[in-house]
Order: structure tokens, then C-alpha cells, then sequence
């Protein structure tokens, strides 16, 4: 792994990886219920957590048809993305999750960072209504797959109905 930044203690098996994952973040997150810290938190476990990764962190929906940078782990990142640009905005434009195997071929990616090779993007749902994205990068092609899909969603819908989203107000 180039960035290294990740803890050598995960399990390397991705199922196990996620399950402590999700156990760890749910310990990590207590009662708090604010998203700026959860979120915040959330990025820096997953970056010290995931192998082969760049960049994880969230875009917030501004309610504008358009993303906002949010709490992140990595490189400088695109301040705003709009619903009709990138693998964020898809996954924010269909709320749901877009697993791409290879960046180069999404039509309309927005190349934030040129090391990035694949990415996958997970919706925040709270009620029905968008709250943002997770959107996690790696510098290899094919990085990510469905136990990444299945795993990340899961943490997705716990900071989903953890965060008081009435709190953060764009």
C-alpha cells in the first residue's frame, strides 16, 4: 500500500475487516448524534482501516442538486459536485450506490485526484431524503467489490439513523 496510512491490526479478510468495522465505529460514535464529529470520525477510521485507498470521506447534499465537501481523510478534494457530474453526483442523482471498477470509464468523472483508478460512493439516506454521500477512492482498478458494497452500505445506513441531520444545516 503507498499512502501508508493504514493500521497493520485489521483482519485482512474483508468480511471480518467490516464487521469489526462496524463494531468499532458503533463504539467510537457513543451517543453522539451531531454529523460534523460523526462523520468526521467515520472518514478517519475508514482511512486507517481500508487498504489501497486515497481518499474516504462525504459529500453533503446542499438541497441544491448539488454536493458539498465534507469531513474527509486524504488529498485536497472538489469543494462542490453537481447531481449531473461524476460518481458522486450518480450516486446522489439515483441514490444508490455506484461501484466503479474503473473511473476512466465513467462518463463524466471529475478527476479531483489523477491517482485515482476506482471508487465506490454510498448514499446517505435519512426518511427518504439525501443527505449526502461516503465516497471512498483507491489509486488500484478493480479495488472495489460487493463485500466492499455490502459492508459500506451497512456503515451507511448506521450514520444514516445516528445522525441528527437536522443539526447540520447547509
Amino acid at each position: 500500500m503507498s499512502e501508508g496510512h493504514q493500521c497493520k491490526c485489521w483482519p485482512e479478510e474483508k468480511e471480518k475487516r467490516y464487521l469489526l468495522l462496524f463494531e468499532q465505529l458503533s463504539a467510537l460514535l457513543g451517543d453522539e448524534v451531531h454529523p460534523l464529529p460523526v462523520l468526521a470520525n467515520t472518514a478517519a477510521l475508514l482511512w486507517h482501516a481500508m487498504p489501497d485507498i486515497n481518499w474516504a470521506g462525504f459529500y453533503l447534499n446542499t438541497g441544491k442538486e448539488e454536493l458539498l465537501l465534507g469531513p474527509f481523510q486524504g488529498k485536497v478534494a472538489c469543494i462542490r459536485i453537481p447531481f449531473s457530474r461524476g460518481v458522486c453526483g450518480a450516486a446522489a442523482r439515483e441514490e444508490r450506490t455506484q461501484l466503479v471498477r474503473d473511473v476512466h470509464q465513467f462518463p463524466g468523472h471529475i478527476a479531483c485526484d489523477s491517482a485515482s483508478n476506482s471508487e465506490i460512493v454510498v448514499p446517505l439516506m435519512d426518511g427518504g431524503r439525501l443527505m449526502g454521500v461516503l465516497d471512498i477512492d483507491s489509486p488500484v482498478t478493480g479495488r472495489f467489490d460487493e463485500e466492499d458494497r455490502a459492508g459500506l452500505e451497512r456503515i451507511a445506513a448506521l450514520l444514516s439513523c445516528r445522525c441528527r441531520w437536522e443539526d447540520w444545516r447547509l
